[in-house]
């Protein structure tokens, strides 16, 4: 092989000669390149044959999404759930259920989906980003209370790829500031913090059903919350502030939407439901035979649980130190995408607030509405700006994102661990 030559670039090592490396693997992953990784099969088609031969495609007409609801809330030892559109919606009924003002301000990850940040803008609530955890890249429990002013209303934490955030400091920071709690699931479906799943130690929890997540239906999203007037203005949110899902007088008791889910979806969701705990099982497998392999290769951070959790995987994170692993991050990247292991560098590539929508604050119109909304006057501005979150910049510079599901096999996963190696020079 010829040598690379390596230069210094933004403080990082980076090739710029080197012979390109010889595949090591040409045969897709399972559910990266193919479908084969999904756990989608009979119990599925056998339960959508069931509603369609019904006619009853609405949940006010068929019996699909109520069911679904009672199951995941009893899986998840929680009272209320409602289930809805998409885990975008999932988290727009969580806000929905609160009792928010115009401008009130809400704080989240800055690595996250725009899925987290639509709900909060929806509300005419402003998003606040805090920084993450250079290792977990969960948020940052000391700088999310150095966030909080007298507008902030609520915390969104978002558990990561399957990570759990510090959920103690955070609750803690809430209670002493009287702010609600959401957490994002979407990524995290069975993830255990000291014990607890997660989605059950805030007072909302928020689950995605969107085609890549543990357990899909296509679009969907699931509201769990242990609260009788939660779990109450929950339900009538989704349902346009209508009791009893069109069962009974017509009445709009509070401001809502439509986000009612339709009997085809929760009947994939269902057959889907009882699947989970493998599915869960046999990523952490995968991950843990990928981690194994690599643990002493110099310069790479492999994830890992808190003491007392439960990592769920939904892909592996890898983080890198650059000037000991002697590749840039992008450099390390491109080399396994050589050897044929599908790796991308960075994730979201920057934090979510750099996106012109963001950046921009032109939301409804061309009006800088909620961020000018009355009462706001006084406040310190909300900056969406390169510097605002660095660990989280200096985290995605340093991220790898590999896939891992529960269709890998023993090899997929000794394929993994070989290429990173390879790919390191080990």
């Amino acid at each position: 092989m010829m040598p690379a030559v390596n230069v210094k670039l933004n403080g990082e090592k980076s090739v710029v000669a080197e012979t390109k490396l010889a595949p090591l693997r040409t045969a897709p992953f399972p559910g990266v390149n193919d479908p084969a990784g999904r756990t989608l099969g009979d119990e599925e088609i056998a339960l959508l044959t069931e509603v369609i031969r019904s006619a009853k495609l609405n949940r006010g007409a068929g019996s699909k999404v109520a069911e679904l609801e009672r199951a995941f809330a009893e899986r998840y030892g929680r009272r209320h759930c409602t289930a809805s559109t998409s885990g975008t919606s999932a988290i727009h009924v969580a806000l929905g259920a609160l009792t928010l003002e115009p401008g009130d301000e809400v704080i989240t990850s800055p690595i996250t989906d725009m899925g987290t940040v639509i709900p909060i803008l929806l509300q005419n609530c402003v998003p606040v980003f805090a920084d993450v955890d250079p290792f977990t890249l969960c948020l940052d429990p000391a700088d999310l209370e150095r966030r909080i002013t007298p507008r902030t209303r609520a915390i969104i934490a978002v558990h990561l790829v399957g990570n759990a955030c510090d959920m103690d400091a955070i609750m803690a920071i809430a209670r002493r500031h009287d702010l609600t709690v959401i957490e994002d699931c979407a990524q995290a479906y069975l993830t255990e913090y000291k014990g607890r799943l997660v989605g059950t130690i805030g007072d909302i929890g928020c689950f995605s059903l969107q085609q890549s997540k543990h357990i899909t239906c296509g679009d969907g999203g699931l509201t769990i919350a242990d609260d009788e007037r939660l779990g109450e203005r929950m339900a009538l949110f989704a349902n346009k502030g209508w009791p009893n899902y069109g069962k009974g007088g017509r009445d709009y008791v509070m401001f809502g939407v439509n986000y009612r889910m339709t009997e085809l979806q929760a009947a994939v969701a269902l057959a889907q439901l009882p699947k989970l705990e493998g599915v869960v099982a046999r990523r952490v497998a995968a991950a843990d035979a990928i981690t194994a392999a690599i643990r002493d290769i110099p310069g790479l951070l492999p994830p890992q649980a808190p003491p007392g959790g439960r990592h769920s995987y939904w892909f592996y994170p890898l983080l890198t130190r650059p000037e000991e692993l002697g590749w840039s991050t992008a450099d390390f990247a491109r080399r396994l995408r050589e050897l044929g292991i599908p790796a991308g560098h960075g994730y979201t590539g920057k934090p979510i607030f750099l996106y012109d929508l963001l950046r921009n604050q032109k939301v409804y119109g061309h009006s800088h509405y909620p961020w000018d909304a009355p009462g706001r006057e006084g406040l310190p501005p909300v900056r969406y700006e390169p510097g605002v979150c660095p660990q989280t910049e200096d985290a995605l510079a340093r991220l790898v994102v590999i896939p891992c599901n529960e269709g890998f096999a023993a090899q997929d996963a000794q394929d993994i661990g070989k290429a990173i190696r390879l790919a390191a020079g080990r």
